[in-house]
C-alpha cells in the first residue's frame, strides 16, 4: 500500500523531488469528524511536491481506473482504499494544484506486546515446489518472488492471464508443472484472473489457483469459492 502511495508521488513530479514519508501515534476523538472509532490509531502520512490534484478531481481518486496521468493503472489509491477499509482505517488526501498532494492513513494501533523476534525466525515455513505468480504490477511480483525463495518454493512470473497460460503450458509439456498458482483477479489491459483459471482447468483440471484482490466487492470475491470448488 505504502508503496502504491510512493509510485503516485513519484509520477506527479516527472522532474524529481522529494517524497516524505512520516508517522507517528495518535489518538482520534469525536471532534475530530473523522469516520473511525475512537481509540489509539497509527497515522501515516506520505507527502510529495507534486504537479498536486485538481479540486474538482478529488472525490474521484478513489475509484478503480480514474487517473489523469499519462501513465498508470488508475488503481493505485483504489487498492490502498480497500485495504485499509479492511483494516478498519481510514485513508484521506490533502491537496494543493502546483504545490503537492499528501496522503493521511490512519490504521488502528495494537496495544500488544511486540513476538519475539526469535519466535519468528524459528517458526518459518520450510516449503517446496513451482509457483507461478500471475500479477501486472512488478513491484508485487518481486515482493512475492522474494517471499516464496527464502520460504523455499521455486517462484516464476507472468503479468497476463496469457503469458501465465503460456509458462503453465510449457512446464506440463517439459514435464516440470507448477504446484500452485497465485493469480491477480483484475488485469489491467488483459487477461484477468478469473478468465485465465478456467483457461488453466482445460489444460490441467487439477490445477491448485488462488486469486487476490484489492476488490472485496468482486462477486468472485464476495463468494468464497470459485466455480470448480477452487478459490
Amino acid at each position: 500500500m505504502i508503496h502504491n502511495l510512493v509510485i503516485n508521488a513519484e509520477h506527479a513530479m516527472p522532474n524529481g523531488g522529494e517524497v516524505i514519508i512520516s508517522a507517528q501515534n495518535t489518538v482520534v476523538n469525536k471532534n475530530e469528524h473523522l469516520l473511525l472509532n475512537e481509540g489509539l490509531y497509527v497515522k501515516i502520512a506520505v507527502k510529495d511536491y507534486g504537479i498536486g490534484i485538481q479540486h474538482e478531481h478529488l472525490g474521484k481518486i478513489f475509484d478503480p481506473y480514474f487517473t489523469t496521468k499519462q501513465r498508470g493503472s488508475g488503481l493505485g489509491l483504489a487498492t490502498s482504499y480497500s485495504i485499509i477499509q479492511k483494516h478498519q482505517g481510514y485513508i484521506t488526501v490533502q491537496s494543493e494544484p502546483g504545490e503537492g498532494t499528501t496522503v493521511y492513513l490512519y490504521l488502528p494501533a495494537s496495544e500488544e506486546d511486540i513476538i519475539n523476534s526469535n519466535y519468528l525466525t524459528n517458526n518459518t515455513v520450510d516449503g517446496k515446489g513451482r509457483i507461478l505468480i500471475m500479477d501486472d504490477e512488478k513491484s508485487i511480483r518481486f515482493m512475492l518472488v522474494e517471499i516464496l525463495n527464502l520460504l523455499g518454493y521455486e517462484p516464476a512470473c507472468a503479468q497476463d492471464g496469457e503469458e501465465a497460460i503460456k509458462l503453465y503450458t510449457e512446464a506440463e509439456e517439459a514435464g516440470a508443472p507448477f504446484d500452485a498458482v497465485l493469480m491477480d483477479l483484475t488485469i489491467h489491459g488483459g487477461m484477468g484472473g478469473q478468465e485465465a483459471i478456467q483457461k488453466l482447468l482445460e489444460i490441467d483440471p487439477g490445477v491448485k489457483a488462488i486469486v487476490s484482490s484489492g476488490y472485496s466487492n468482486d462477486p468472485v470475491m464476495a463468494n468464497r469459492f470459485l466455480q470448480n470448488g477452487r478459490m
